[in-house]
């Protein structure tokens, strides 16, 4: 008996196939089954329909002009050209776990069934042994343990108990998150019916005692439904940059963005990859909005920049490593991990190789390669083949070609057309940000009116959407292929038979901030494993640039040594203490020196340290790298260097001069810690200014700005008054030079003091102040307010960040 079984979360129909043709819908006056109105409005009125085909059927969606609302899917992949049932054959009308339809076709005659169901159960009510585990390798011997087999899952992830009849309670081991109801939990959580668990890729579902697998992950979709971008440019008028952009993306479908400068193409990836905003319009996977469920999905989706994601001065193997140490669980295999990866991408023969040293080919696949590492079903890049010659541009494009037959679907920016054959499907864009077509790459050719089906004329494309000498008749035209790719048959094979948009929610802005794990429960995890394993890394990344490290380190003694034979002989350090010679003005001006030799040493060590690996950071942050650690990781190192920057300043102090008396502290101590606190301060502006900047250059012209106020509200070269005095406060050679002042008891020199002696000086460039005080009071309150420095320009650092983060 053949038969077909509908289940809608547990309630079951069944309805017998005996005849050649049937119809399935919610219409009574046209469906051949009996399907209840209330509870069912997933299938719509006319769905589908079944027509016989030798021993089965084959099903076909919609009443056969039109699709139907939400769909008959097999893996997330719509049927549009009609599907041959086999035994066992399981497909879902919509898509959302929570409310989808299972539809599974029985032949009992076929021994041999062509789909295997992909679903598991576990039925909670006979569990003997609790916990449940859940994990990619749990207690073997436990009876009811269930591996979830994938990169982003723990080896135990999580574990189910029970509290009380048909009442359970899960618990998150996870480093990468358990989501239920599309939530991260930080706590146990109660489970009710109906509910969905999300455990890396797979998603289950609890339902009457029964813990069932209905997603394993590996396969995604994405549909874009009407993507509006706009934005206002110039007195209020308003550029359009993503314009009413619609488009399906089967699972495994290899899709290029193809068109001009300027057409939208990177700002429509980065939409549909989440990270852009948009004026109207959503993405939907698998028929969840992306931006209210990006932290669920991040660790699926694959991501390559224009911009190398990589650390050029780690060898290959190292980039590897670290990167999968970071996004991976703490019990991933790491060397089985990054070797399986480098054969997947054939860099096996450079993985000792630095960065650097590869040709830009191989850069970029170590690029994709770390994105690899996770194994992610959805993958984005943004000019993979720019800059690469054709032989590397095909074999680039070969390489994407076999990540999409391994069940990966991936969608890229290409200018470069040469093997745009390999792609399923093409999307070009016009100006406005219009699309123009949106289809396989050798029916363009026609749709486009090409002389020739030959994809060696696939270029010539380009100047046709390009017809216009000024900007309204290029809009126009742009326009009129846009208006006629609507009306084309194309796109009602290609876009309105497969869009499948799922429900859509009120707003289409990108959510708060806070959307991810909070900053609090982010310092309970994993941070203190990233901040070692990232002060690891940015160790051996300064090691490796010794010319840096040794310029840094030299700067400073340099300088001071200059100083000294510029002296000739004199000492004022030494003397300052004398009743006979007043040597404090120029005692004064060599202690501002050693103030701006340890600023200059914090200030150009670190203004590039964070906007250099911007295009890292952002892809890291998107993963999960904490702020913490990553911030932690630079003070920490850079602490490090200024502890050797500032033995080497002092021992060419003590070389080069005398110390002198301190009614405080020994000279040596003193100028050691106020050196570091100038240093670690001046460090901490630098990576605040390297937060606010766009690029290297813009932060190497920033030192002029931020030198010339420190010295000019030092209080060494202008007498300080007023709001003058107000804004030394905000400087910290201000600080330093109190500080190195009290030390060596400037004021003791002042006029007034030395007249007594009979001496005839010239009038020093500084009158007797409270700043350079010799009192323990003064001393520390030096330090300390130093300290406060290094403590606000940290925050607001941290807090520039955060503003980066999309979610």
């Amino acid at each position: 008996m053949i038969y077909l079984e509908l289940n809608n979360q547990g309630q079951v129909l069944r309805f017998s196939l005996e005849k050649g043709f049937y119809r399935l819908g919610r219409d009574r006056t046209w469906s051949d089954f009996d399907i209840p109105e209330k509870g069912w409005t997933i299938v719509s009125q006319r769905h589908a329909f079944l027509l016989q085909e030798g021993e089965d059927y084959r099903i076909f969606d919609g009443d056969g002009a039109n699709p139907s609302t939400n769909g008959v899917f097999v893996n997330h992949t719509r049927i549009t050209d009609g599907y041959l049932l086999k035994h066992g054959a399981e497909l879902t009308i919509g898509q959302n776990p929570r409310d989808y339809i299972r539809l599974t076709y029985f032949n009992p005659a076929h021994s041999q069934p062509r789909v295997t169901p992909n679903k598991r159960q576990l039925s909670l009510a006979t569990v003997q042994n609790w916990p449940v585990q859940l994990g990619r390798s749990p207690n073997p011997e436990l009876s009811h343990c269930w591996q979830l087999d994938a990169p982003t899952v723990s080896t135990l992830h999580a574990t189910i108990i029970k509290i009380s009849a048909s009442n359970y309670q899960i618990n998150n081991y996870s480093r990468n998150g358990t989501f239920v109801n599309d939530k991260l939990i930080h706590k146990p959580v109660l489970l009710k019916d109906g509910d969905t668990i999300r455990i890396g890729p797979f998603i289950l579902l609890l339902r009457q005692d029964t813990l069932e697998l209905v997603d394993q992950g590996n396969q995604i979709r994405i549909d874009a439904d009407k993507l509006l971008r706009e934005f206002n440019y110039k007195l209020g008028k308003k550029r359009t940059i993503l314009n009413q952009v619609s488009m399906p993306i089967e699972p495994g479908q290899l899709v290029a963005l193809v068109g001009g400068s300027g057409t939208g193409k990177s700002t429509l990836l980065k939409t549909l990859l989440g990270i852009a905003p948009i004026t109207n319009g959503t993405v939907f996977i698998n028929g969840q909005d992306l931006r209210q469920h990006f932290n669920q999905y991040r660790s699926q989706i694959g991501y390559v920049p224009q911009d190398d994601i990589v650390h050029r001065d780690l060898t290959v193997k190292e980039v590897l490593t670290y990167a999968c140490e970071l996004r991976l669980p703490p019990d991933t295999d790491v060397k089985q991990v990054v070797k399986q990866t480098l054969s997947q991408v054939k860099l096996d023969f450079v993985r000792n190789t630095l960065v650097g040293n590869l040709s830009g080919g191989q850069r970029k696949r170590v690029s994709i390669a770390v994105e690899l590492l996770a194994d992610p079903k959805l993958f984005f890049l943004d000019e993979p083949t720019s800059g690469l010659d054709p032989g590397l541009d095909k074999e680039m494009m070969q390489l994407l070609r076999e990540l999409a037959n391994q069940g990966r679907t991936v969608v890229l920016v290409t200018h470069a057309t040469a093997n745009i054959d390999v792609c399923d499907r093409i999307a070009f864009m016009g100006r406005g940000g219009r699309l123009c077509y949106f289809g396989p790459p050798t029916e363009a050719m026609d749709f486009f009116k090409m002389p020739s089906p030959d994809l060696r004329y696939f270029p010539d494309i380009y100047l046709k959407l390009e017809q216009g000498e000024t900007p309204e008749e290029l809009e126009q035209n742009s326009e009129n292929w846009h208006q006629r790719f609507l009306s084309s048959p194309a796109y009602k094979t290609y876009i309105s038979a497969h869009l499948s948009p799922g429900q859509r929610l009120l707003s289409t802005s990108i959510p708060s901030k806070s959307a991810g794990i909070p900053v609090f429960k982010q310092l309970k995890q994993l941070k203190l494993k990233q901040l070692l394993l990232l002060s690891q890394r940015y160790l051996k990344l300064v090691v490796r640039d010794m010319r840096s490290v040794a310029l840094a380190l030299l700067t400073a003694p340099i300088g001071i040594s200059l100083i000294i034979l510029t002296l000739s002989g004199k000492d004022p350090l030494a003397q300052l203490n004398s009743p006979e010679i007043s040597q404090a003005p120029l005692a004064l001006r060599v202690l501002f020196i050693f103030t701006c030799a340890a600023l200059w040493v914090g200030l150009s060590s670190s203004l590039q340290e964070i906007v250099k690996e911007s295009s890292i950071y952002a892809r890291e942050r998107l993963v999960n790298l904490g702020l913490f650690p990553y911030l932690g990781s630079k003070v920490l190192i850079r602490s490090g260097l200024a502890i050797l920057q500032t033995i080497l300043i002092v021992t060419i102090v003590l070389y080069g001069f005398k110390s002198p008396t301190s009614v405080l502290l020994d000279w040596k101590i003193g100028l050691g810690i106020t050196t570091f606190l100038t240093i670690i301060a001046a460090t901490s502006l630098g990576l605040m200014v390297s937060t606010l900047v766009k690029n290297e250059s813009e932060a190497n012209n920033t030192i002029p700005l931020i030198l010339l106020p420190q010295i000019i509200f030092s209080g060494v070269i202008f007498k300080l008054k007023g709001l003058a005095s107000t804004l030394s406060w905000l400087m910290v050679s201000r600080w330093s030079m109190g500080a190195y002042g009290a030390l060596v008891n400037v004021n003791s020199m002042v006029p007034e003091q030395s007249s007594r002696f009979g001496l005839k000086l010239p009038p020093p460039p500084f009158e007797a102040t409270p700043v350079y005080d010799a009192t323990w009071q003064n001393l520390i309150l030096n330090w300390l307010l130093l300290c406060l420095h290094t403590g606000v320009y940290l925050i607001i650092a941290f807090r520039l960040q955060k503003r980066k983060d999309i979610f």
